[in-house]
């Protein structure tokens, strides 16, 4: 474990020591600003909560989330420092963990300088406490599945051009997923019910989206914990053939 924290406050680090990680930040913040309140209409619904805000978040991440993983493996490779890393006294489920916080926790202090949103929202109104709370945590967690995702294709490419759009595109696929119109497309093309709901299933907003009004269902924590784990032991298996 020790190990595991000493590579995430290296990587965490690294982070901050270049101007990549203020310039995200910012990008970030100006999207999510404009997001919801000139394409959701924040003010438009005159309703004190933050669903304008969360429901643009799997499609902002889908974006931005890639451009952060994407450096993980495949910078290591360019520059040939994963053969060094390689050489210390950490395992290869150390070294992955370690640099999969540090980007994950990148994310969350990003997240987390969102907070004058729901300031806002108090300040305008009464809001329930309660979805503002697990909509933050949803966020946080597919954030976290974006960027396992991001690391695997990471991991099987020195590019990271196309490391960056093989994440987006399957990122995009867990989106569209259970999205209505692609559902109503399987539907019209004679699919059946079964399979539209495991499409459905499939999809991050659909697992979002009770998380938006505030309820956590163990099967949806289940869902982001599998695809996180699922993603990062791919990248093990991929890091190991290579090694």
């Amino acid at each position: 474990m020790r190990n595991t924290w000493i590579i995430a406050k290296r990587e965490l680090a690294s982070y901050f020591s270049s101007p990549v990680a203020y310039v995200f930040i910012v990008i970030f913040l100006l999207l999510m600003g404009f997001f919801t309140f000139m394409m959701g209409g924040f003010f438009r619904y005159n309703e004190a909560s933050l669903l304008s805000f969360f429901v643009w978040h799997p499609w902002l991440y889908m974006l931005l989330v890639p451009a952060v993983g994407m450096r993980l493996w495949a910078e290591e490779r360019r520059m040939g420092t994963l053969e060094l890393l390689f050489t210390m006294p950490v395992t290869l489920a150390q070294a992955i963990t370690g640099k999969f916080l540090a980007g994950w926790l990148f994310l969350g202090f990003a997240l987390l300088l969102t907070l004058p949103m729901p300031i806002t929202v108090f300040y305008l109104g009464e809001p329930d406490l309660g979805p503002m709370l697990t909509g933050y945590f949803g966020s946080f967690l597919i954030a976290g599945t974006y960027l396992a995702i991001s690391g695997m294709t990471s991991a099987c490419t020195r590019n990271q051009v196309i490391s960056f759009i093989t994440s987006v595109v399957i990122c995009l696929f867990l989106v569209l997923a259970g999205y209505p119109p692609v559902t109503s497309l399987l539907l019209k093309w004679g699919a059946a019910n079964w399979l539209v709901e495991f499409a459905a299933g499939l999809s991050i907003i659909f697992h979002f989206e009770s998380m938006q009004r505030g309820v956590l269902d163990l099967r949806d924590l289940i869902y982001f914990g599998t695809l996180t784990t699922f993603a990062l032991f791919t990248t093990a298996i991929i890091l190991r053939n290579r090694r």
